[in-house]
């Protein structure tokens, strides 16, 4: 059974296929040309955290495609303590044809997958966001022509969304490099996994972000503080304070540099109004490319 976990699991001729069905898809959706690709075809969504993005995009994919989706209220699925991963995915194999989670951990994901007769969807994990990483070089693509030798300077910590754009980043020849503070960097296992499984270079990581961004094509950002994360709020604040994208930042990039943020945005913490609201920034274009990026996905799983 195919699924889409980790885009470290992905090939780079598979990246460059969805990337290009993603592209297909945004443009026949901009000519209004119609789709029954996912016709009778019903696509299940789990959300442990709270989303916008990922719920509204997969809901309108799915039904751009001809398809049907259900939201299942977390809470009353109660996965792993209601019954067992393996019992709720052995039964949910039968009603859905995919299913979509985001959720607090990524065994969570791998428990259902393990045994599931249907392709599951990372819609989010605490370890990777290939939804979000798909749509981030999509943009990319759109913004520059291509994506091979471009460089992205992510300028926070070594989060899921870092992991998920640096593997994808990686597997089709584009520079990565991680400005954030000591101690927020990329951890040994996904060092590791990535030398393996991506490449024997693995991105830069720098403590300036300033250097990080000399030259760089792309300045990526994201919240200080993740869900999950709100007792080191505060600690948090202090150190990344540094590390704003602001006009200063950007000034030291490339004079054709983009700004790009998974979003929800922390305006005045880890990105500025001025560059929020700038003509360098791409965050909704960004954004509106989840849905695309996703389509392709769902097309790629259930074809």
């Amino acid at each position: 059974m195919k699924h889409f976990l980790n885009l470290i699991d992905l090939t780079a001729d598979e990246l460059k296929l969805l990337l290009t069905e993603a592209a297909r898809l945004k443009d026949a959706h901009a000519r209004r040309i119609p789709s029954q690709s996912l016709n009778r075809r019903v696509v299940g969504l789990i959300f442990e955290k709270p989303s916008l993005r990922t719920r509204v995009s997969f809901e309108a994919g799915v039904a751009q495609l001809g398809g049907t989706s259900l939201y299942l209220p977390a809470n009353e699925v109660g996965l792993g303590w209601r019954e067992s991963l393996a019992d709720f995915s052995r039964t949910i194999s039968q009603y859905l044809d995919a299913l979509v989670l985001r959720v607090f951990r990524h065994e969570t994901l791998d428990g259902i997958a393990k045994v599931s007769g249907i392709p599951i969807i990372n819609g989010l994990s605490d370890w990777s966001h290939p939804c979000q990483g798909l749509a981030d070089v999509l943009t990319v693509q759109e913004l520059f022509g291509s994506v091979s030798g471009r460089t992205i300077a992510f300028v926070g910590d070594g989060n899921n969304v870092a992991r998920s754009l640096a593997v994808g980043c990686g597997k089709l020849g584009m520079r990565f490099v991680l400005a954030c503070p000591p101690g927020y960097g990329f951890d040994d296992k996904f060092k590791s996994e990535y030398i393996a499984r991506v490449s024997p270079d693995f991105p830069k990581e720098v403590h300036d972000p300033f250097a990080a961004v000399k030259g760089a094509d792309v300045i990526y950002t994201d919240v200080w503080t993740s869900m999950g994360q709100e007792a080191e709020r505060e600690e948090r604040l202090k150190r990344f304070a540094p590390f704003q994208v602001n006009a200063q930042l950007l000034s030291k990039a490339s004079r054709e540099c983009k700004v790009l943020h998974c979003l929800p945005a922390h305006r005045g913490e880890e990105i500025t109004d001025d560059v929020m609201d700038g003509a360098a920034c791409a965050a909704f274009q960004q954004a509106g490319n989840r849905m695309h990026a996703q389509k392709a996905v769902l097309e790629w799983l259930l074809r």
